[in-house]
C-alpha cells in the first residue's frame, strides 16, 4: 500500500518536532521551529497537519498504533485468555511509544484541557478499537462498543501511571487491576442495557 504524501511529509515534521518535544511542549511555537527545521514549505505544513499541533499529536500516536498492530500480528495468543490478550494489546502500544516517553507525558498534559479533551478521547477509542481487534473481537453488537468504551475509559489513567517509569512488574499489575475494575463496570452495565437493547425493533433487510 503507497503512503499518502500528507503522511510523509507529518513524518518528516515530526521526526524535526520530536526532539524539540521535550523541552518546548506540543506547542504552536516548537511545530513552527520544527517546520523550518525540516524545510517545509506553508502547502506541505497544510497538507500534512491541516490543524497544526492537534493534527501532529494525532500523527504521532498513529505511528504508535501502527507499530503496536504490526507487532501483535506475531504474537502467538493461542491459550490466553481474553484480559490477557488485552493486556498485551496495551503494552505493546506502550512499548512503541517507549522511545518517546516524555513527549506522551507532554501530550496527555494537553488531553486535561479544554481544547485536548474530545482529541484525547478519539485517541483512547483508536487505541482501544485496536487493541480489541488483534485480540480477535469481531463482535458488532452492543458488546463491540462496550468493550471498547470501558477500555478506553482506562487508558487515560494506564499511560499516566506508564509515564512515570513504573517497573515492568508493577505496570503489569496496575493494568491487570485497571482491566478488571472495567470488566466489572461492563458486567454490571450490561445487565441494564442489554435487555432494553433486546427489547427494541429489530431491522430486517
Amino acid at each position: 500500500m503507497t503512503t499518502p504524501p500528507s503522511v510523509l511529509l507529518r513524518r518528516r515534521w515530526l521526526e524535526a518536532l520530536l526532539p524539540e518535544v521535550v523541552f518546548e511542549g506540543w506547542s504552536e511555537v516548537a511545530a513552527v521551529a520544527a517546520a523550518e527545521k525540516a524545510g517545509l514549505t506553508e502547502g506541505e505544513k497544510a497538507l500534512a497537519a491541516p490543524r497544526g499541533v492537534i493534527d501532529l499529536i494525532d500523527g504521532f500516536f498513529d505511528e504508535a498504533e501502527t507499530a503496536a498492530k504490526a507487532a501483535l500480528e506475531g504474537e502467538d495468543f493461542e491459550g490466553l485468555r481474553v484480559p490477557e490478550k488485552v493486556k498485551c494489546g496495551v503494552l505493546a502500544w506502550l512499548e512503541a511509544l517507549e522511545p518517546h516517553r516524555e513527549a506522551v507525558r507532554r501530550a496527555a498534559s494537553r488531553g486535561f484541557l479544554p481544547w485536548g479533551a474530545g482529541p484525547a478521547l478519539q485517541r483512547s477509542w483508536k487505541v482501544a478499537d485496536m487493541v480489541w481487534t488483534a485480540a480477535g473481537d469481531a463482535s458488532e453488537d452492543y458488546n463491540r462498543f462496550s468493550k471498547r468504551g470501558l477500555l478506553a475509559s482506562v487508558i487515560p489513567a494506564i499511560v499516566l501511571h506508564w509515564a512515570d517509569n513504573p517497573s515492568a512488574e508493577d505496570l503489569e499489575s496496575f493494568i491487570d487491576r485497571r482491566l478488571s475494575h472495567a470488566s466489572g463496570l461492563g458486567r454490571t452495565a450490561g445487565r441494564f442495557v442489554k435487555p432494553f437493547l433486546d427489547r427494541l425493533p429489530q431491522k430486517h433487510a
